[in-house]
């Protein structure tokens, strides 16, 4: 439930934003603020999955989250909604996000089978992506018809439910990482990472896809100049990769048998590439055409999304999940954040559509160059026996 409170903000902050500055440029602004403290806290927050209960952990910071939303729709209903108040709240909650997500994609591993690790991940997806479509149409229609403060609070409130979940949650016994200073902890997890190149390099992808070709600080400039469309299309417009996101869950039967995750996560990649570069291409009255390029875009994302995690779940260590799923999350994360400064800071140097365009192109380009730099993404089967060993270079 929170997911879909989360995705109102989503679209009532950027939208705020620029209704303040009418500004690219400081809507952008909001990935640097997220971007900062979802790269520099994910490895404390994994070597923290680690060494405590994960369910407890995740308690802690579904109630700071809780918290982070309550104080913006405090500040935004008495009329102090600041610039700098909106980045401030954006960093903190950014903060809170950065120990629950390693907490949140060690957990869910430890719930299932192995061999039911791609649809427990295809079903974790279908969650967030049938959030990701409620939650911008409902912010859309809250903030045209009622204003940001209404979508902030029902954000705020949202949260009760995932609280209730993780202290419903019931895991098996978890195994502790070896005791060691938290510096240990980290060298131990990013050596790990390094000197696996198929690991590395499925991170190295995710995060350059992303820096290109994020296009949501972008969003409001193409309702509100290319579309016309205002706050109502605006909430379309973040909906739409939702629902492609939630098609491509639903039909993702046959990514179970999937032998090589490796070449399926470089053709997906390109096809998202290929479609946000003709996104930049679209004028007023192709709204319609739009939504569907934004919809196939989400859905070749969120395919990349589940092999990539099927690659990474499927080879690392237990004691060393927590940290692993920091650092993926640091290059997941991380990517689409400072992707909205690059368009952002492209759009105020250049234009919006060359800034959305050349990201897409070259997203297409940094699939090609990692394939063949990491020649073992797209050799990787997942099936063989030796496939953890093989993970090693």
């Amino acid at each position: 439930m929170s997911n879909v409170g989360t995705q109102v903000r989503l679209v009532a902050l950027p939208y705020q934003i620029y209704v303040l500055t009418g500004s690219p440029f400081h809507v952008g602004l909001l990935g640097l603020f997220q971007a900062i403290p979802l790269i520099s806290l994910p490895l404390l927050g994994g070597v923290l999955a680690d060494r405590v209960d994960r369910r407890r952990v995740l308690i802690v910071t579904q109630s700071g989250l809780a918290a982070s939303s309550l104080v913006l729709a405090l500040v935004t209903q008495l009329g102090y909604s600041e610039l700098w108040v909106l980045y401030a709240l954006t960093a903190v909650s950014a903060s809170f996000s950065a120990f629950d997500q390693p907490a949140r994609g060690s957990l869910v591993p430890t719930l299932v089978e192995r061999s039911e690790l791609p649809a427990a991940i295809a079903l974790n997806q279908m969650l967030y992506q049938s959030s990701a479509v409620v939650g911008p149409a409902v912010g859309g229609v809250l903030i045209a018809s009622y204003g940001v403060a209404v979508a902030y609070w029902v954000d705020t409130m949202s949260f009760a439910a995932s609280i209730a979940a993780a202290i419903a949650i019931t895991a098996p016994k978890q195994m502790l990482a070896a005791p060691q200073s938290v510096v240990e902890s980290l060298v131990e997890g990013v050596m790990y990472v390094l000197r696996r190149r198929l690991l590395f390099s499925t991170m190295v992808l995710d995060l350059l896809a992303m820096f290109l070709g994020s296009i949501r600080a972008l969003m409001p400039y193409y309702a509100e100049q290319v579309f016309k469309v205002g706050a109502t299309g605006l909430g379309l417009l973040f909906a739409a990769p939702g629902v492609g996101a939630l098609v491509a869950v639903l039909t993702s039967g046959w990514v179970s048998h999937i032998r090589r995750p490796g070449v399926a996560v470089l053709v997906v990649v390109c096809v998202w590439g290929i479609t946000i570069a003709a996104f930049g291409l679209m004028s007023e009255g192709m709204f319609l055409l739009a939504l569907v390029l934004l919809a196939v875009a989400e859905g070749a994302d969120v395919l990349s999304a589940i092999f990539r995690n099927t690659i990474l779940q499927g080879v690392v260590r237990e004691e060393l999940r927590g940290r692993l799923t920091a650092i993926n999350g640091m290059f997941v994360i991380g990517g689409p954040n400072l992707g909205q400064v690059r368009a952002g800071a492209v759009a105020a140097l250049v234009s919006p559509p060359f800034a959305v365009v050349s990201g897409g192109l070259l997203c297409v380009l940094s699939a090609i160059a990692v394939a063949f730099w990491a020649p073992e993404l797209p050799r990787y089967d997942r099936t063989a026996p030796a496939a953890v060993e093989d993970a090693a270079t």
